[in-house]
């Protein structure tokens, strides 16, 4: 059965599962909307949502190094118990986001942490490129807003396709993770270093 991209974003946002997840369960379900979502529930991938928001007291500082020594990063994940935070699969998704943040090299973890002077600075350069357009004013925030879901998606560590599976966001991985591990999981902070270049990481 052909599934449509609408009905597995409507899924995704709805349960926070993953694009492939929700693909498998409307595929399983023959597109049933409300069986894909008892679908992902009875496999434990739409728990991950009502498990985000709890305290994270635990996880590890983990790094990667590339290039014979040239990046290094590094991240602080946090999880809610030390058993979590020993598990291989916590320890791989640490490396993971090192990994991601290496090749990748994103300013700023989330949206949130952008400041609202870097945002408004983004969206006055969209307007005034495009003021000779024509177009009316409500377009001109509309696209101004699209261009701003690019910056994110290039600059936040959330927002960015992840490198080893760009069908995902690094917010989609987390998501995955926190539904096998059972826990929520947060990704704090990292810092990246370059030889040689003195800008500082977030």
């Amino acid at each position: 059965m052909d599934i449509s991209a609408s009905l597995v974003k409507e899924l995704r946002e709805k349960t926070g599962a993953g694009m492939m997840d929700c693909k498998k369960a409307l595929t399983e379900t023959s597109g049933d909307f409300e069986k894909a979502i008892e679908y992902l529930r009875k496999h434990g991938i739409a728990a991950a949502a009502k498990k985000i928001g709890r305290a994270t007291k635990d996880g590890v500082v983990g790094s990667y190094i590339h290039g014979e020594g040239k990046v290094g990063v590094l991240v602080e994940i946090n999880c809610e118990t030390d058993f979590v935070a020993r598990t291989e699969q916590f320890r791989q998704f640490v490396k993971d986001i090192a990994m991601h943040v290496a090749a990748a090299n994103p300013l700023w973890v989330r949206t949130d942490d952008v400041p609202k002077n870097v945002t408004d600075k983004e969206k006055e350069i969209s307007i005034a490129q495009m003021q000779n357009s024509g177009k009316p004013v409500s377009v001109l925030e509309k696209i101004a807003e699209g261009k701003l879901k690019k910056f994110y998606e290039d600059n936040c560590l959330m927002n960015q396709p992840f490198i080893k599976d760009p069908n995902k966001t690094i917010e989609q991985l987390l998501k995955e993770t926190v539904a096998m591990l059972g826990e929520n999981i947060t990704i704090k902070r990292f810092a990246r270093f370059v030889l040689g270049e003195s800008k500082e990481g977030a």
